[in-house]
């Protein structure tokens, strides 16, 4: 496909909402009447895109510029989307949890989390030994049915269990149409396991996936544009993988993450405050701000944190360092938003700190990219910063099917921009076409000026001709 034809196709299935009016509502119809391409058709697209290009470089000037991924701006790198439980985490988890003999054992553990996804509303989840015997059958068919069980809530339900007993020991029960019969270690293994399952599934990108890098290294690129006396760029993001740290590093970039350290890396988030120079140069003593920093901060934790004991120089206790499959340490990462004792304890209490200050400044604006607004301790923010006449946000998604979103829609709310569909609706798609450079964009201004002044001219140019 030619890229006129691709941009063709983006008018025909895509939408770019600000407020209530939509900026690309003819394009269908001007290309389906043509029945096919013209220069005219191709004019048409580039002159939206290009003006919705516009748009998005203003704002990335604005004073403070945040942006939120979710797991949707992992997928291209071969991210896996836990709205259920993903298959290949599910085999992984019935590999080590049921013991081949003639007679298999399923490990306790393995029971548990049928149970928990039970518990979370999916009554197909396994919860006898026949029951979990022939769902591993059922897995290894070619298509075998998915359980429709939200892995966050999965997750946050064995941690309500968990948090019913003390740190060591203790036996829970619970009768009903549920029945919960289990000690503290089976939950402690049942969590341990299933978070292992899923930080390996973060280790991306996947084989044959690299491409998807790509995107990530021009996100960085372009927003490196921005004015240095500006605030520096906020990278919040809820994944656990390291997608944004091998792009930083490809392009050279320092990233402020909140850890300190080179051989034991320590996360002490007043680093955060710091910032980089070039040396004074001259003898007026002038600094120059170094261009190639931003900052990042993972709110729901990281394949690479690790749970320590704290220590004077460790005071949080979490320590930084390559991601090992292998590991049976305790990993920091927490998915789901309804354990608020971890989610609201440290470090994650001082992130998103930090994310509600950043966003609630004036003259805020946040891109979210790739996130579904299920998670209400993260909604609860974005509904503080709305709360703020200067703040804008702009939502990617393919297919916004939140009631978040929508009541936002309903409400027409100039300060919230929308893009959605197959192409500007993903991660690559919103990076790749509508993304500005802003180095560039005066230049493309300028030549969007002088272009529109010459068609508005042609006209009257040519009767002037006729009645010569």
């Amino acid at each position: 496909m030619s890229e006129n034809e691709r941009k063709q196709e983006t008018a025909k299935k895509d939408q770019f909402w600000v407020g209530g009016e939509e900026l690309l509502p003819k394009l269908p119809q001007v290309i389906g009447e043509a029945g096919g391409r013209s220069e005219e058709n191709d004019r048409k697209v580039e002159q939206a895109l290009e003006e919705i290009r516009i748009r998005i470089g203003t704002l990335l000037k604005t004073d403070t510029v945040s942006l939120l991924l979710g797991a949707g701006a992992s997928v291209e790198c071969g991210g896996q989307l836990i709205g259920s439980v993903p298959p290949d985490l599910e085999k992984a988890l019935q590999t080590e949890g049921i013991l081949e003999s003639t007679n298999p054992r399923i490990r306790r553990w393995l029971a548990l989390f049928y149970l928990a996804i039970w518990g979370c509303g999916d009554h197909n989840s396994p919860t006898t030994r026949e029951a979990i015997l022939k769902r591993r059958q059922e897995m290894n068919s070619p298509n075998p049915t998915v359980l429709t069980a939200n892995f966050e809530q999965v997750l946050a339900q064995l941690h309500q269990w968990r948090a019913a007993l003390p740190a060591v020991g203790g036996h829970l029960r619970i009768d009903g149409s549920l029945a919960i019969n289990a000690k503290a270690k089976d939950l402690d293994e049942a969590l341990q396991h299933a978070t292992h399952a899923l930080a390996k599934t973060c280790v991306l990108p996947v084989d044959g996936k690299e491409q998807g890098l790509v995107s990530y290294r021009t996100l960085i690129r372009e927003l490196l544009t921005r004015p240095l006396n500006l605030k520096r760029v906020n990278l919040f993001t809820l994944n656990y993988d390291t997608l944004v740290e091998q792009a930083a590093d490809a392009e050279g970039v320092v990233l402020l993450d909140g850890f300190v350290g080179t051989q034991r890396r320590l996360f002490r988030p007043e680093s955060y405050e710091q910032d980089l120079y070039f040396p004074a140069e001259t003898t007026e003593g002038c600094v120059h701000r170094f261009d190639r920093v931003l900052h990042l901060y993972k709110l729901h934790g990281s394949i690479t944190w690790r749970r320590t004991e704290p220590t004077i120089d460790n005071p949080y206790g979490v320590q930084s360092e390559r991601f090992d499959p292998k590991t049976t340490d305790p990993l920091l990462i927490y998915p789901t938003p309804t354990k608020y004792g971890e989610t609201l304890g440290l470090p994650y209490s001082e992130l998103f700190r930090r994310f509600a200050a950043a966003v609630v400044r004036p003259q805020s604006v946040l891109f979210v990219i790739g996130y579904g607004f299920g998670d209400e301790h993260v909604n609860a923010i974005i509904r503080q910063a709305l709360a703020v006449p200067s703040f804008t946000l702009v939502i990617v998604d393919p297919d916004p099917k939140s009631e978040f979103v929508q009541v936002l829609k309903k409400q027409k709310d100039h300060r919230v921009w929308i893009a959605q569909g197959p192409t500007l609706g993903t991660f690559s798609g919103f990076v790749g076409q509508l993304l500005p450079d802003l180095q560039d964009e005066q230049v493309r201004q300028k030549v969007i000026a002088t272009y529109r002044a010459l068609s508005k001219d042609k006209p009257s140019q040519g009767g002037a001709t006729d009645g010569d």
